[in-house]
């Protein structure tokens, strides 16, 4: 049986150190919240973070095709991998493709004495 997913989690989750994601990248973070799941990622800039559900608002599906492969080569923008949707990390707005003027669910995180921690 697959477990479901759900689109929030609790705040207060320490996800682990900020190193863990190098500046410019993303990650992938599967949580589990009693018997369903919550997916979601982080783009790191500098020091700052920026949380969103993995969920394409075009389509319904996860963004990424391969782990932790959520932005473009040059790292501005986030892209779905199925579709080429692109966002503004700041803000998770579609820029450009099918979903043009929709944005991405904010997954509200935030650094922590070095640790990224659910908001």
């Amino acid at each position: 049986m697959i477990n479901p997913r759900v689109f929030s989690c609790p705040a207060g989750v320490n996800l682990g150190p900020l190193d863990q994601i190098a500046p410019g990248r993303a990650r992938n973070f599967v949580l589990e919240i009693g018997e369903a799941h919550f997916h979601g990622f982080v783009v790191r800039q500098d020091d700052r973070v920026y949380g969103y559900v993995d969920r394409c608002p075009h389509a319904g599906m996860p963004l990424a095709q391969e782990l932790d492969d959520y932005l473009t080569p040059q790292g501005d923008l986030i892209v779905c991998s199925w579709h080429g949707a692109l966002f503004r990390i700041s803000s998770g707005l579609c820029i450009g493709g099918p979903c043009g003027g929709q944005s991405l669910t904010a997954w509200p995180v935030k650094v922590q004495d070095g640790h990224i921690v659910t908001a």
